[in-house]
């Protein structure tokens, strides 16, 4: 009796710690999955990185980053995605500007969040259902040669393309790709079809050159081998910080006129998120003042968007900018239409 007494306790004991085992191993898995976070970015590796490198840091939550390549011209994370739709892999998008955010958001692969963290963020930079929200933004600025370009002949409108004065001395980056595209779609919400019609028509007839990004652009200004670009503000801050004889004008600043393009990054939530509780965390950081200020002070040189926050000399405040008033979904519905025409016109080049 005695015998069977002590078989019984025996297998009890064993069985408890069993139980306690597989308990701990659940415990112990379900933390690290908690602890993780999968972002895919289309902001540049080299500028988003250190960022997601600080978070882990601070948080103690793994980030796994998916970087677009540069072949792939920020549409490549996109594109995965929506693949993915039904079965998604990743927690939050980090889009460099908000047209791809929009494209998520109608084809139904986004899922709306309203972090604490945008409060201060102009609502034009927000989407109003909480699909995406921007933050630190690159402006659509000419670089101008001032070698080439006195002073007080600077070109001040985004017209200035057409302008018969400025015939085969400016060049643009290829409308078929980045934020060339995006600011093209928005002329024409801005403008209607006509006349953002004939302003492409316009470039041709005015002998406007075309290259094949804004980098180049704003080297071939720099160079002295064509007079102004339209490119992004950190492209003209960078290569002002190189020293090179260049200044940077903010097109289209006069009342009336329709301001300047902001291309602002975005924070995305993706429906059905296998991580839902880290990728709000990670939301929250990125729109942080804190996170504005360091991608301000990086190469990249982006403009905070939450007011008050401290920026290098070479940027102006949001506030100080005439900012083009758009609406980013109508931009994303109208570049995916003018996709047809576009390619025509650069394969006539």
């Amino acid at each position: 009796m005695k015998k069977l007494l002590y078989f019984f306790v025996i297998v009890s004991i064993l069985a408890a710690g069993t139980f306690l085992i597989r308990y701990s191993k659940t415990k112990t898995g379900r933390k690290r999955t908690e602890q993780t976070v999968v972002v895919y970015v289309s902001e540049d590796q080299v500028f988003s990185e250190p960022v997601l490198k600080d978070f882990e840091k601070e948080t103690g939550i793994q980030v796994k980053a998916v970087y677009d390549t540069e072949e792939a011209k920020s549409t490549g994370t996109m594109n995965r995605l929506i693949a993915e739709k039904n079965n998604p892999q990743a927690d939050v998008y980090w889009a460099n500007e908000p047209i791809r955010a929009e494209v998520l958001k109608q084809k139904g692969i986004s899922a709306p969040y309203f972090s604490p963290n945008a409060k201060g963020i102009p609502s034009m930079f927000r989407d109003k259902d909480g699909f995406w929200t921007g933050f630190s933004a690159r402006a659509r600025v000419f670089i101008v040669n001032r070698k080439n370009v006195k002073s007080g002949e600077m070109p001040k409108s985004i017209t200035a393309y057409t302008d018969s004065r400025w015939k085969g001395k400016a060049v643009i980056a290829n409308p078929l790709f980045g934020t060339t595209t995006s600011e093209i779609a928005a002329l024409y919400t801005v403008w209607g079809e006509e006349k953002a019609y004939g302003f492409m028509m316009g470039l041709k007839v005015n002998d406007v050159a075309v290259s094949t990004s804004n980098g180049e652009s704003a080297d071939f200004v720099a160079a002295g081998r064509y007079f102004f670009s339209l490119v992004d503000s950190d492209d003209a801050v960078n290569r002002i910080r190189q020293g090179k004889d260049v200044v940077m004008v903010y097109p289209d600043q006069k009342a009336g006129e329709i301001g300047c393009f902001i291309v602002p990054n975005a924070a995305v939530l993706i429906k059905g998120a296998p991580h839902p509780e880290t990728a709000r965390k990670l939301i929250d950081y990125l729109l942080s003042r804190e996170t504005e200020r360091k991608l301000a002070f990086a190469d990249c040189a982006q403009i905070p968007l939450h007011p008050g926050v401290e920026q290098p000399p070479e940027l102006k405040p949001i506030n100080k900018i005439r900012v083009m008033q758009v609406n980013y979904a109508e931009v994303a519905k109208k570049m995916v239409e003018i996709q047809p025409f576009l390619k025509g016109w650069a394969e006539v080049l």
